[in-house]
């Protein structure tokens, strides 16, 4: 699930494109997930009721956290777990970033802006406001994330991990 805050949306539950998923390859655990969804994004997933940040993470994980002020626990977690992919905005001058992106994982700046989906599996009129990246945390996933065919601009930080 990620929470995006847009005046043009005026939602805060937006899901994952389907093409960036797809791109990625298979997950084992969405902890972030919607409670109601058009497709899935992992084997597993946790929703809002579960809360996926308490709760035990397995395998490869796909995480869109929810965006706003909390977005950094997760990347604390995804980094913690260290086999994952993560998206969220390119805010790359934050403290989020610093603490929890930078030196830690390999990153794709995507091309553009995304247009997220509605739990009702359409498109949002309007893209989502902010550029978008994907955080690769293991080697695995920065390797997957290099090939993935997604357009942008990547950075790679192999963990030999």
């Amino acid at each position: 699930m990620a929470g995006i805050h847009s005046a043009a949306m005026q939602k805060d539950e937006w899901l994952t494109p389907p093409a960036v998923i797809e791109a990625l390859g298979d997950f084992d655990l969405d902890p972030c997930a919607p409670i109601n969804r058009p497709w899935p994004t992992a084997t597993k997933h946790y929703t809002v009721d579960d809360d996926g940040l308490m709760l035990p993470w397995d395998g490869r994980v796909w995480c869109n956290p929810p965006y706003g002020q909390e977005t950094w626990r997760w990347l604390d977690r995804m980094a913690l777990h260290g086999n994952g992919i993560a998206l969220v905005f390119a805010r790359t001058e934050t403290e989020m970033f610093f603490k929890s992106v930078w030196g830690l994982c390999s990153i794709l700046f995507l091309r553009g802006r995304l247009h997220f989906y509605d739990i009702n599996g359409k498109r949002a009129k309007h893209n989502s406001g902010a550029p978008s990246c994907l955080l690769a945390y293991g080697y695995q996933n920065s390797i997957a994330l290099r090939d993935c065919g997604l357009s942008g601009a990547f950075i790679d930080r192999v963990i030999t991990t």
